[in-house]
């Protein structure tokens, strides 16, 4: 069963959705099976991938309205290992029609018990807002990864995330757990990006990400041409930022990722009906006993292989100077006395 990862700040403008649509990517262009769940009214990661958020027939707001299952909604993209669930403009109105809905906050992770065994990694792009959207996020996701720019504001937001993340682990989803801060546009050249990223590894300590992304003009330029950074750009500063970040959640997740594989029908191999090959027709015994073996050593010797007259004095293993013995009587030296023919 694959993890789910809310990409999650109420902070705008800090690269929530640059950062779920690459992250997506990356994982896929690894050969993870990936999807990528765009719950931002603005569709800006559902248009990033190429698709056009008003010519769907239908979205993550018929999910969440009840009116559409997962596999309805489920588009492929170019990239082999990516699929991705499509925003809407009509997700603005989501929140009010859910009011009335039973464990309204609990919509998307019930709707997500049936794919999570197709994928290893499902990304969720949350809203620039803690509403009824992000908790949804929240309440699926098994961890979440905050991403932070390297500004003064951008910190001043992640005290409310924080709490927001606490008030749902009491309430909702007591296994959430935090993935990461990943530090965004990032420029080493500045003064007050390096005051940002010490306080917040000061403050997160090991829970921020190795990986830093940069600011870089194609991972600005690669939405409006519909793809991801690394089909962009793959060799950008932007593609290797996130293929690296993308290396450590993978390299943080292995108990996810070996899981048992499930057959077609949702059964785990281990479950499934044992097939055996049959062993060859002269042999009687797929696993003979150590006493039949004994006996018949016993009974016929092995044969000793015949010397080669072309083993070198120093091939050998010195552990068996007959060889080499063999080896200096097949080639003996030339006798001082012996001359050459004429």
């Amino acid at each position: 069963m694959g993890k789910v990862i809310a990409v999650a700040n109420q902070k705008g403008g800090v690269g929530k959705t640059t950062t779920a649509v690459n992250l997506a990517a990356s994982l896929a262009a690894s050969e993870h099976p990936t999807l990528l769940i765009d719950t931002d009214p603005q569709a800006n990661g559902t248009s990033s991938l190429g698709i056009e958020p008003r010519t769907v027939a239908s979205s993550v707001y018929d999910i969440l309205t009840g009116s559409a299952g997962v596999d309805d909604v489920v588009l492929h993209t170019e990239m082999p290992f990516l699929d991705v669930v499509p925003s809407h403009i009509n997700l603005v109105g989501a929140e009010i029609e859910m009011i009335d809905l039973f464990e309204r906050e609990r919509v998307l992770k019930k709707a997500l018990q049936g794919v999570r065994k197709k994928y290893h990694f499902v990304v969720i792009d949350c809203p620039p807002s803690l509403g009824l959207l992000t908790l949804n996020a929240l309440t699926a996701a098994d961890a979440v990864l905050i991403p932070v720019q390297t500004e003064y504001f951008a910190l001043e937001g992640l005290g409310q995330l924080l709490n927001t993340i606490k008030i749902v682990r009491q309430h909702l989803n007591p296994d959430l757990e935090i993935e990461g801060v990943l530090l965004t546009m990032f420029d080493g050249r500045l003064r007050l990006s390096n005051q940002v990223a010490a306080e917040v590894r000061r403050y997160f300590g090991d829970r921020v990400f190795e990986s830093v992304v940069q600011r870089n003009v194609r991972v600005s330029e690669a939405p409006s041409f519909g793809k991801p950074v690394l089909l962009y750009d793959a060799i950008s500063t932007g593609s290797r930022n996130y293929m690296a970040v993308a290396a450590e959640v993978v390299r943080n997740n292995q108990r996810y990722l070996q899981a048992p594989p499930e057959t077609a029908d949702g059964t785990p191999l281990d479950d499934a009906p044992d097939l055996r090959v049959p062993p060859p027709a002269p042999r009687l015994s797929a696993r003979p006993t150590e006493a039949t073996d004994e006996q018949t050593a016993s009974k016929t010797p092995a044969p000793k292989p015949p010397p080669s007259p072309r083993l070198p004095a120093g091939d050998g293993d010195a552990s068996t100077p007959e060889r080499v013995v063999l080896a200096s009587r097949a080639t003996p030296p030339a006798s001082s006395g012996d001359a050459p023919d004429a």
